[in-house]
């Protein structure tokens, strides 16, 4: 089996050689990666000395991934695959690796085809002369304003390592209260798809047998408006599955369609922040996400206006995106940050508040930076709260919807015990 040398770096930034036995370069890249380094420099140790292993250009590659199958639907890249591309490629510009070296570095080792050519676009255009983030830039479905603005800044510090590895916890903190709020759904979800189930079975298949025996039985009479509802119900999803499923759809889709217009939006993100318990956590959650993306901009370098246009970007919420737009308005004619900011309903007294003592110490950033870190924690305990009403109310709501079904269905028993008597 062929040799091959290799230079790697370990997790703690050391450079390493050795040799190691593989069948092909791509082999030797696998096993490598297995051994929990991450390859530098691959060559083929013969005879004659060791040779390089011949490269295929980026154009080839490009090629190949396309007819390798790398073709799919919905996005290139998750999230918390970006989180981990940051995470590596601060780690090897810390270790003293050149910007380029390092993306060939990453080219190497990346398994998603689709991600595995936009970097080598990207390593084209920075060898090419180019900038990282203008290469960045010219994705903007895989890296956002905020990720672009931030590199940018980076690099008109010389401080493109400390960047990517503030913005890659950024993005490893947003990822975890995302998660945390995901959880929070997770049993609602869960109960609801139980007792649609529930509801649909006894709706399709044990209701039409009750109706044959009350026919039998009661010869004709009326039944209990519980009971007919039911009947009818029934009736109509047995007769219509096809209908029944189109409706369905067309209501997600038509809801779906609602929330993005300018109208839907709107009556959605005031719902969200204004219901008891879930608009609690929902202020938390953007409040923790304005806040961080704010704090975490001004810290990389980026200008203050141009900062609060970022993050008034990742706002979900319009009340919030409006409100950033007019505190943008008004740092642009001259006032402070906490200023306009008091003026807006949706930020707490104990937000401006801390902003105003940031702006006073020259420290607003690492203020709006420990706001982020207590509504995290606040985000943890609304979550708790919200999951331990959510739970009896949603087996309330599956009580009442079996219980309902059963007690129609039973009223003409009894109807029919009293005609036996």
């Amino acid at each position: 089996m062929p040799k091959f040398k290799y230079t790697a770096i370990d997790q703690s930034g050391k450079q390493k050689t050795g040799t190691i036995d593989a069948a092909s370069q791509e082999d030797a890249n696998a096993k490598i990666s297995a051994m929990g380094l991450m390859a530098t420099n691959v060559a083929a140790a013969g005879g004659d000395g060791p040779a390089k292993v011949k490269r295929t250009s980026s154009r080839t590659k490009s090629s190949s991934a396309k007819k390798g199958g790398g073709f799919s639907f919905g996005k290139v890249l998750k999230q918390e695959e970006l989180t981990t591309f940051t995470r590596q490629l601060a780690t090897l510009l810390e270790a003293g690796l050149p910007l380029l070296r390092s993306l060939e570095v990453l080219v190497r080792q990346e398994r998603n085809l689709r991600f595995k050519g936009i970097l080598e676009q990207i390593s084209d255009q920075v060898k090419s002369g180019n900038s990282f983030s203008d290469g960045l830039s010219q994705h903007p479905k895989v890296f956002d304003r905020l990720y672009v603005n931030m590199i940018k800044a980076g690099e008109a510090g010389g401080v493109l390592d400390v960047v990517l590895a503030r913005l890659a916890g950024f993005m490893e903190k947003a990822q975890k209260t995302k998660k945390k709020v995901k959880s929070a759904m997770v049993y609602p979800v869960v109960v609801v798809a139980v007792a649609v189930s529930i509801v649909a079975l006894l709706m399709v298949v044990v209701v039409p047998k009750f109706q044959s025996i009350f026919d039998d039985m009661l010869e004709g009479a009326a039944l209990p408006a519980p009971t007919q509802l039911v009947i009818t119900i029934s009736n109509f999803l047995r007769d219509n599955i096809i209908i029944s499923f189109i409706l369905a759809v067309c209501v997600v889709v038509g809801f779906k369609f609602l929330l993005n217009t300018s109208f839907g939006s709107k009556i959605f993100n005031w719902c969200s922040i204004n219901l008891p318990k879930v608009g609690d956590l929902v202020r938390k959650v953007n409040i923790a996400r304005i806040t961080r993306t704010f704090g975490t901009l001004l810290s990389s370098g980026v200008p203050i206006l141009q900062s609060i246009n970022i993050t008034k970007d990742i706002t979900g919420n319009v009340y919030y995106a409006n409100a950033l737009t007019r505190v943008h308005d008004s740092v642009r004619d001259g006032e402070s940050v906490s200023a306009p900011m008091e003026r807006e309903t949706v930020f707490p007294n104990m937000v401006t508040s801390m902003v105003d003592v940031g702006e006073e110490t020259g420290k607003l950033d690492e203020m709006l930076n420990r706001i982020a870190d207590n509504y995290d924690e606040d985000v943890d305990n609304a979550v708790a709260g919200i999951t331990s009403i959510i739970e009896p109310v949603m087996i309330v709501f599956l009580a009442l919807a079996v219980g309902f079904i059963v007690i129609a269905l039973f009223l003409p028993i009894v109807e029919i015990i009293k005609q036996l008597t």
